[in-house]
């Protein structure tokens, strides 16, 4: 592919954990981050979050607001460009349900936002900075 590919995450932060999944599938297999996928054709990155979020967890929330862009670019061992996403970070409130593993997603749970960083968990970047954004964007509603 020549272009860049739209993805949405979704970022629920309650009561001051943040839902993380284990990625089942490449490019990013093994590792946590915050369940999310492709935006398809005519659906907004806000509708992709929840969905994403329902599709890999069974969890629902309500998408608030758009919280950040993130931009991952993934080269060869030669430099090369193999694949480039951007990445919408959707804001989105606890409405039900309790985390579990589904569609391309080994594990599911919450996680304290103060304990991201000494885990152990092999976190994608910028998990951490992206949930205490959240944090604070939530204790600011």
């Amino acid at each position: 592919m020549n272009r860049p590919l739209v993805g949405a995450i979704a970022v629920v932060c309650h009561l001051d954990r943040v839902i993380l999944v284990q990625r089942r599938n490449p490019p990013s297999a093994g590792m946590w981050g915050f369940p999310g996928g492709h935006v398809e054709l005519g659906e907004t990155a806000l509708a992709a979050a929840a969905r994403e979020l329902l599709e890999e967890t069974g969890v629902t929330a309500h998408p608030l607001e758009y919280l950040t862009n993130i931009d991952v670019i993934l080269r060869d061992d030669k430099g090369r460009i193999e694949r480039q996403y951007l990445l919408v970070a959707v804001l989105c409130e606890y409405q039900e349900g309790t985390p579990h593993p589904a569609d391309d997603a080994l594990q599911a749970r919450w996680l304290a936002v103060e304990d991201l960083e000494s885990c152990g968990l092999p976190l994608l970047d910028q998990v951490a900075e992206v949930a205490r954004l959240a944090q604070a964007r939530m204790q600011n509603r």
